[in-house]
């Protein structure tokens, strides 16, 4: 039996919740965990999930000129190198040199990476993490739509 994490509870919520242009969202938790729990997900990675995404909703990005300074790079602490390897820090480099992600989204998209449970997050996690940021973004329906793209198209390049 595999061992559903958290990340897979928010990328079946996403995939069958978020992302419905229904309006009419009467979907509450409850309904929602009886749901999960049917699907097979454990009752307290599904609590965690919800929590991530409260979590997510009530944290809005920080919007300070410290991030958006041009001649400003990120370091990384260890414990987040150890969690995102080369190839996912390099990913987040390339989507901010793109445009896709502002450096305070980029804060963001760390912060709920980091609060998920595991050992290090793959390429593809870091991904859908950052389409669930995006997504609940005011106003980033552009970026959203290019991340979606990057997400969904198996043949994107290597990156250099």
């Amino acid at each position: 039996m595999m061992k559903e994490t958290v990340l897979d509870v928010l990328m079946y919520l996403f995939e069958n919740y978020l992302d419905e242009d229904d309006e009419d969202s009467s979907t509450d938790r409850e309904s929602l965990t009886v749901e999960l729990e049917q699907a097979g997900f454990p009752k307290a990675e599904i609590n965690k999930a919800f929590d991530w995404l409260e979590n997510l909703a009530s944290n809005p990005p920080d919007t300070e000129t410290r991030f958006n300074r041009p001649d400003a790079f990120r370091v990384y602490a260890p414990v987040e190198t150890e969690r995102l390897g080369m190839e996912c820090r390099g990913f987040l480099q390339y989507l901010e040199n793109i445009g896709i992600l502002e450096a305070a989204q980029r804060e963001v998209v760390i912060d709920r990476i980091m609060a998920l449970d595991g050992d290090e997050i793959d390429l593809e996690q870091v991904k859908w993490i950052t389409l669930m940021v995006l997504f609940n973004r005011p106003g980033q329906e552009g970026a959203y739509a290019r991340m979606e793209d990057l997400v969904f198209d198996d043949s994107v390049g290597v990156m250099h």
